[in-house]
């Protein structure tokens, strides 16, 4: 192990990464088991120290079964480790003052070394920049490499598996990110031959990016403060932690090359081009991303295959079960290929991918909080969800979450249907409006219809997509007839069941 000098020890590039207890009640928390970085030369991308240890927590039965299987990190193998008020000294200096990297670092491993220096009395380590591969990669790289979890971007390049154990995973990350940055390298080097393919585009420009240079007043979305009652309701579950994570440690660059032309660039932020290999553009945007975990890839792939014709048929109920219909014992659930490679869950019943229709009151309207990669609002509302569809609900909820712990998982459940303190006899849940893009343009891919007093129904024909125009038709306290799918979702460490409206009639 190579030492440092007082000299250069703040200039390393750390990554790092933590492995934790998997919380099994609401509000446990996590409990730190292992810490494992290196530190690398920002010119040569080589490793220069490495530091592991394991990390005793203060309370051992936080160790379920489930955190076990996640990492292989038992009770006897941490019951002789430091506690982290032993270690709390050597993190700090490794981290401090530094640029921290890794793999989903800002949503979930800074919070978990804040919550750790909390929990002794101590102030945390501050960077002076952070580099989060997951946001960066998912945005240049995504589309061609599934969820973008560690594991599915080690298979794609053949790397081996993921140990989910520190110091593995942290060497694993660096190798990613120089496979993906060669590739690039050589995308942005013979452009006229890459273009061939579908998923490569040296002259893409996002929708939200465009926005930005276009008018000087527009700005990224503020991810930290809900502006109605629905974000607060529906807001994604963090801690006060995640939260200053995101605001005080934007992304301020990421990695490009082995030179110490391009660090220095990309720290100076002053010097960002159009080039197509050049990463350092995606700050705002990144930061986008990981406050509000988003299903770009997942949504892309499915509404380019978007199909309402099972909406068909007698009255428009074809292929789709009121909630008094379904027997909870005949629903199941399997894995089936989804995207290059990874897997997804499948919700059916009796054979038949299940779908719904039901009677609800909408509770709080239109968000548009949630965008997409282009910066289109992703369209949601909140409705009330009476007994029997909860029952349902729930039902899914409960085998689809077992397969996914059982297929190995650590991600985090999501429940589709949301019971706030307070509130257990008003479950709520979300329902999303889809969009289909086809070229440049955008459709809402959900038929909306009105219905008047007569019984009438009269389809609603939008041009365009058109955010505004669609928040004007669900007020809080409408009901609407529902007909929808249940597409189950594992990304970025969050899984759950998604709600996704095929049809929609409002009731005068």
């Amino acid at each position: 192990m190579m030492g440092l000098t007082p000299e250069q020890d703040r200039s390393e590039i750390a990554f790092f990464d933590v492995e934790t207890t998997v919380p099994t009640r609401t509000r446990q928390g996590f409990a730190l088991l292992e810490f494992g970085a290196i530190l690398v030369c920002p010119r040569k991308l080589v490793e220069l120290h490495s530091y592991s240890t394991l990390v005793r927590p203060a309370d051992l039965s936080l160790i379920s079964s489930l955190s076990v299987r996640c990492n292989g990190i038992n009770r006897d193998a941490v019951v002789s480790a430091p506690t982290f008020a032993d270690i709390a000294d050597k993190v700090y200096d490794i981290l401090h003052g530094r640029i921290w990297a890794g793999h989903n670092i800002l949503r979930f491993d800074c919070a978990r070394i804040r919550e750790a220096f909390a929990g002794i009395g101590r102030p945390p380590p501050e960077p002076k920049g952070t580099i989060d591969s997951l946001a960066l990669l998912t945005e240049r790289f995504g589309r061609r490499a599934g969820d973008m979890k560690m594991a599915t971007l080690a298979t794609y390049f053949g790397l081996g598996q993921q140990t989910h154990r520190s110091l593995d995973d942290v060497r694993m990350n660096l190798e990613v990110l120089k496979y993906c940055a060669t590739v690039l390298f050589l995308e942005s080097s013979l452009p006229d031959i890459f273009t061939e393919n579908h998923w490569f585009s040296p002259t893409r420009t996002t929708r939200s990016r465009s926005a930005q240079k276009s008018s000087p007043e527009a700005e990224s979305p503020n991810m930290n403060t809900p502006s109605s009652d629905f974000e607060l309701e529906n807001a994604p579950k963090s801690s006060p932690t995640d939260e200053r994570v995101g605001e005080n440690h934007p992304i301020l660059f990421p990695l490009t090359s082995c030179t110490e032309e391009v660090i220095s660039n990309a720290v100076a932020r002053d010097t960002a081009q159009s080039d197509p290999f050049d990463m350092s553009l995606l700050g705002n945007e990144m930061n986008t991303d990981i406050l509000i975990p988003d299903t770009t890839m997942e949504e892309n792939a499915r509404s380019q295959n978007f199909d309402v014709s099972s909406l068909e048929g007698c009255s428009g109920y074809g292929g789709f079960l009121g909630p008094d219909e379904v027997s909870v014992s005949d629903i199941h659930v399997s894995l089936v290929p989804f995207y290059r490679g990874s897997q997804r869950i499948k919700l059916s019943y009796k054979n038949v991918h299940l779908q719904l229709f039901s009677h609800l009151k909408v509770r709080f309207g239109i968000s548009s909080k949630f965008v997409d990669h282009a910066g289109r609002p992703r369209l949601s509302f909140v409705v009330d969800v009476p007994p029997s569809l909860c029952k349902v609900l729930d039902a899914c909820d409960g085998i689809a979450q077992k397969l996914l712990t059982d297929s190995g998982s650590c991600s985090e459940w999501r429940p589709v249907v949301t019971r706030k303190n307070g509130f257990f006899n008003h479950p709520t849940a979300r329902l999303q409006i889809p969009t289909v893009v086809h070229g440049d343009t955008a459709h809402h891919a959900t038929e909306i219809y009105q219905k008047d007093a007569s019984g009438t129904l009269q389809k609603l024909v939008f041009s365009e997509f058109d955010a505004e125009e669609v928040k004007l038709l669900f007020n809080p306290g409408i009901f609407v007839d529902a007909f929808f799918s249940l597409d189950p979702y594992d990304y970025q460490l969050n899984a759950g069941i998604r709600l996704v409206a095929k049809k929609l009639i409002i009731n005068s």
